[in-house]
């Protein structure tokens, strides 16, 4: 079986599923180069409210496939990164399914997006002191922001895995279910986000990022958009809302 990233959409939910499984899903170079331009066809698609990304089978990621990756472990890291921040700047909410191993590379793929829903019995580790690897510094500060600096320093000091539960109490998974619940919670959930207004995610999304100097263009967006007026209505009406304001799609 071709190492590949599956990609749909349903109800609005786009899910890319990373198959490798023989490597426990571990992303191949080329997996990585694929990454961005599928997340741009995504993010491109008015249809798509939402994307989750998961593993096939019964593990997310185990990181990077080392036989794949010829060049320098620099190009190898670039590569990484490139996928992590095209993850990461998508313009809509992303949600990461976790079972199994979520560890190097497939923990950076996980921490750039926006929510870490996980199953129990599954585990996380940041291991580049493995390796003699430095791990970049955006992907640091990604991390640090997600569990605090102690954290941080201890899953890259050590490259230890830690399971869902630790993950929870330090911030890096969001959710953790019982075997055999993570799907539905997943499908209950992204429901859930396609219902709301895309101008509050899009706007709330971009303030925790870091990005607070927009303030003036958020409120112009939301006069412009009638959302908060038809959010008013819906309310008093009892009714669901029917928001009309949808993230532009560039080119």
């Amino acid at each position: 079986m071709d190492p590949q990233l599956l990609y749909s959409v349903t109800d609005s939910v786009a899910t890319v599923v990373i198959r490798h499984p023989e490597k426990r899903n571990a992303m191949t170079a080329a997996m990585w180069r694929a990454l961005p331009p599928l997340l741009a066809e995504a993010a491109g698609d008015p249809a798509v409210r939402a994307l989750v990304l998961s593993g096939e089978g019964g593990t997310f990621c185990a990181g990077a496939d080392i036989s794949t990756l010829r060049g320098s472990p620099e190009e190898a890291q670039g590569l990484a990164v490139r996928a992590e921040e095209a993850l990461a700047a998508f313009p809509k909410p992303t949600l990461a399914a976790i079972r199994g191993h979520c560890v190097g590379g497939g923990a950076q793929l996980a921490a750039a997006c926006d929510l870490r829903f996980a199953e129990e019995g599954a585990l996380f580790g940041v291991t580049p002191a493995k390796l003699g690897i430095v791990y970049p510094a955006s992907s640091t500060r990604r991390l640090v922001s997600l569990v605090g600096p102690a954290t941080a320093k201890y899953l890259l000091f050590s490259g230890e895995l830690i399971d869902a539960e630790r993950a929870l109490r330090t911030g890096l998974a969001d959710e953790v279910l019982p075997e055999g619940e993570l799907g539905k919670r997943v499908a209950e959930f992204t429901r859930v986000l396609v219902s709301r207004s895309q101008l509050t995610q899009a706007a709330a999304k971009e303030f925790a990022d870091g990005r607070t100097d927009r303030d003036a263009h958020w409120a112009g967006q939301a006069r412009a958009s009638g959302d908060t007026a038809e959010g008013v209505a819906a309310f008093l009406e009892r009714r669901q809302p029917r928001f009309g304001w949808s993230v532009p799609t560039s080119g």
